[in-house]
């Protein structure tokens, strides 16, 4: 599990930065070092922020039967 948070080879993206804040009126992030920014640029300033990220959750299969949940 936290390999997926902690990944080194993770993009570089304002919207996961600590210095980044989602804008409450678009799509954009505004930064403390740049100002108004894209949520995929990426600057020399970006530090990882782990709670900023949603790890991309795992589907479950349609096909099961009812007695797989029977204990």
């Amino acid at each position: 599990m936290a390999e997926k948070v902690f990944n080194k080879k993770l993009e570089h993206r304002c919207e996961y930065c600590i210095h980044g804040n989602r804008s409450g009126f678009s799509d954009e992030i505004i930064c403390r070092k740049r100002g108004v920014t894209d949520r995929q640029d990426a600057c020399r300033s970006y530090k990882y922020d782990p709670l900023k990220r949603e790890p991309k959750g795992t589907r479950i299969s349609d096909n099961y039967n009812p007695e797989d949940f029977v204990i």
